[in-house]
């Protein structure tokens, strides 16, 4: 294949995707909901000003934000969707407070007739803007005035130490007293009460709500639009278009080629490391403890599901509470993928260039030594912010910003980008010599320098909001660090890595391996930039968000369908020679990664992603489920083949020449595996599927309620997640134990590896 042509097409898509991405984040900003000056009663009262608004997002941010139910969908599971929850029961005390006015009785007690009524004029008191633009006043009648008062009176107690509400916030795995400070709590609710209220009141002049009507709840009206039904439907036939599309290419095109002829040994007991290949080693240290850390918060985390305040009756609430152990369980797992990453980028751009740059080893040990104080000091910080101890500044520089997947302060992040930059720095000038020679895998080295470049250019993003920035602009640039960032441009710099590591052994051709990546990425990216927006449909954004993020996100299932090629080269690739079984376990884990990366970001992913999916289903069980089986099923599974692979690979040169004892990382692949599948199709799929059913009939607020939540049988099957979580944790206890011994030496045999006699020179 002509690779100018391959180049041009992958310019062409990253001109046009982050056009439209730039042009949408102008619209969304342009069409927001508006944050008012006040909100004020139509007698004068003033309920709430936009100072409340804005600092209770910032105290929202700190007792852990999206770690603690959610916001426009977003976040975390065993609280509830706090809008959805305000919004019924705003809804249903206006309309209690009609009936009794009107008819003496509860509205429950009332026939449908009447009801019907009293919901029509509930509807048009709910969805009614009556926000002032000219004077910046959103202006409520009394009685709403009234609701507003009592929902918050409502969530003071909650927050608060209200023992009426024990057995709720141990539901919700709040701890007493979240929130000590009275103006704290009332700038929450007045938070609380902006997001809720671009969710029931209808856009100036349209007859859809700021966020397209999400969530569904049938008293004001907020059910599926027509324009969701369209772009779902459209985005099925662009899938199947696609699909078959893609089927033709690859029945035309000659598929991947191997080299003609193995090796007969491994090129790869050549290789003589350097010094800064060498300090690599310690970031593997590391990311199998992280790994396994991130592990036991998991299993912490689900419990509090059915224990709200504590674990098997130990009241660790107190002291890590829901919000801390997920922000640690979800952040970890990004510092662990990304670092065992990190760490493969530095071993291998000296690999392919063959040189090493001078302090290049000082400049590895540094980088590792910042990561070490990124990680510890914004852990440190969120757990400090979550307990309230910070001022609403300081928490947002060195606490908890309360957004999931980005939750480190500022501070952190900005150290993280300048961490990031020095490693883009180092692999730069580790590979120019490689590149100014011109060699068959230049345009390889070019992709993988480019991969390396998005990885701090596209964490920017995170850097773009500020402390009282809008959520609906807020939650755009998060999605550009974790969608593009964390799904899409490490995805890219991973698959060039393999490619260098398979081309390195001799087992594929570097000019089929530069064509396969270059292709990839293109059919990747093309789906997957703008895909970003199936985000953000319910977000404060316009109709077009919906229609593009409907579009691509069934594009980006396209070139997943095909896995099962890759999954399949890779196993004919762990059968060429004889020395290549010694590599069997980290191309199963690769396998592994084409496996989940068709189960959980193609089916799963696409499950949730039309938005008339979506419009029942954000913020349910089913979203959790395409999280735990593309997060960890495709990157989680990338980063402990990275780790096998190179640990491989270098302890071989540094060290050890002796054959592993392949048992433990037999038995720990399948126990992750099978343990992740369990996870999903014993606990979390049921229980998303009955939410579902829940959210269609009823309303967001049930699926999400304590009432459905405490059901017997979704108890069962909370129950259930036990028997997953437990064997994925032996798994991943047995594979740190085995990565441990390649330290302390139990995991070698007494067999020196096949032809490692004469494979190479010795290490100096």
């Amino acid at each position: 294949m002509n690779l100018t042509r391959l180049w041009a097409g992958l310019t062409l898509v990253f001109v046009v995707s982050f056009a439209i991405l730039g042009y949408y984040g102008g619209e969304i900003y342009q069409t927001m909901p508006p944050v008012p000056k006040r909100v004020i009663t139509s007698d004068g009262e003033v309920l709430f000003t936009e100072k409340e608004i804005k600092d209770g997002q910032n105290v929202w941010q700190s007792i852990g934000g999206q770690e603690v139910g959610t916001i426009w969908g977003h976040g975390a599971y065993v609280a509830p969707d706090w809008n959805a929850d305000w919004l019924h029961r705003e809804a249903m005390w206006i309309l209690n407070k009609y009936a009794k006015e009107q008819f003496g009785k509860a509205y429950d007690v009332l026939d449908e007739e009447r009801q019907a009524m009293l919901r029509a004029r509930l509807k048009k008191e709910i969805r009614t803007n009556t926000y002032q633009e000219e004077t910046g006043d959103l202006v409520l009648s009394p009685i709403r005035a009234e609701a507003v008062k009592a929902i918050s009176r409502h969530y003071a107690g909650l927050f608060g130490s209200d023992p009426k509400l024990d057995e709720l916030r141990d539901q919700y795995a709040i701890p007493q007293n979240t929130i000590k400070d009275p103006e704290r709590m009332k700038a929450l609710n007045a938070f609380f009460f902006w997001t809720t209220w671009a969710c029931a009141t209808n856009r100036p002049g349209e007859n859809i709500t700021y966020t397209n009507n999400w969530p569904h709840e049938p008293l004001i009206g907020n059910v599926a639009t027509g324009t969701m039904v369209i772009w779902s439907v459209v985005s099925f036939v662009l899938l199947l278009a696609g699909i078959g599309a893609l089927a033709w290419y690859y029945a035309k095109q000659q598929h991947t080629e191997l080299e003609d002829s193995f090796p007969e040994k491994d090129p790869l007991l050549a290789l003589s490391p350097t010094p800064s290949m060498k300090a690599t080693l310690k970031y593997f240290w590391v990311v199998a403890a992280l790994w396994v850390i991130q592990v036991g918060l998991g299993a912490v985390t689900a419990h509090y599901q059915v224990e709200g305040s504590g674990f098997y009756g130990i009241p660790l609430a107190e002291w890590l509470p829901y919000s801390v152990t997920r922000t640690w369980h979800t952040q970890l797992g990004i510092f662990w993928i990304a670092t065992a990453w990190i760490a493969a980028g530095l071993f291998v751009a000296p690999a392919v260039s063959g040189r090493e740059p001078k302090y290049q080893r000082f400049f590895v040990n540094l980088l590792f030594v910042c990561l070490l104080i990124i990680v510890v000091g914004s852990l440190t910080g969120q757990w400090i912010g979550v307990h309230q101890r910070l001022g609403l500044k300081t928490n947002f520089w060195f606490g908890h910003q309360g957004y999931e997947y980005t939750d480190l302060g500022r501070f952190w992040q900005l150290f993280l980008t300048v961490g990031l930059f020095l490693w883009l720095f180092l692999m730069a000038r580790a590979i120019w010599p490689a590149l100014r020679e011109k060699k068959d895998d230049r345009h390889l080295l070019i992709l993988f320098l480019i991969a390396s470049t998005a990885i701090p250019v596209f964490y920017i993003p995170a850097l773009l909001w500020g402390q009282h920035t809008h959520l609906a602009i807020a939650e755009y640039w998060r999605w550009w660090v974790v969608h593009l960032w964390v799904e899409g441009f490490f995805e890219v710099f991973a698959t060039v890595v393999i490619a260098f590591l398979f081309t390195r052994m001799g087992l594929l051709r570097i000019s089929t391996a530069t064509t396969s990546v270059l292709f990839s990425t293109i059919v990747f990216l093309f789906g997957g930039i703008i895909g970003t927006f199936h985000h953000l449909y319910f977000s404060g954004t316009p109709i077009g968000v919906l229609a593009f993020g409907a579009t691509f996100s069934a594009l980006e299932v396209v070139p997943l369908v095909l896995i099962g090629f890759e999954a399949y080269e890779n196993l004919t690739l762990s059968r060429a020679r004889p020395w290549v079984q010694a590599y069997k376990w980290p191309i199963y884990y690769f396998i592994a990664v084409a496996f989940w990366n068709l189960v959980g970001a193609g089916l799963f992913g696409f499950f949730i992603n039309p938005p008339i999916a979506l419009y029942y289903m954000q913020g349910l069980n089913t979203t959790s489920v395409h999280g735990h089986t593309a997060l960890f099923g495709v990157y989680g599974m990338l980063g402990l083949g990275l780790i096998l692979g190179l640990m491989l690979f270098c302890l071989r040169g540094l060290t050890r020449r002796r054959m592993w004892k392949t048992r433990a990382l037999a038995f720990s692949f399948w126990a992750i595996n099978i343990g992740l599948a369990l996870m999903v199709l014993l606990s979390l799929l049921p229980i998303g599927l009955m939410q579902t059913w829940a959210s269609v009939e009823h309303g967001t607020w049930y699926a999400r309620s304590a009432e459905f939540m405490s059901r017997g049988i979704i108890d069962t099957f909370v129950w259930l997640r036990t028997i997953g979580d437990t064997i994925f944790a032996v798994g991943a206890l047995v594979l740190g134990w085995f990565i441990l011994g390649l330290k302390t030496g139990w995991s070698f045999t007494d067999e020196e590896l096949p032809y490692a006699r004469d494979g190479g020179s010795p290490v100096k």
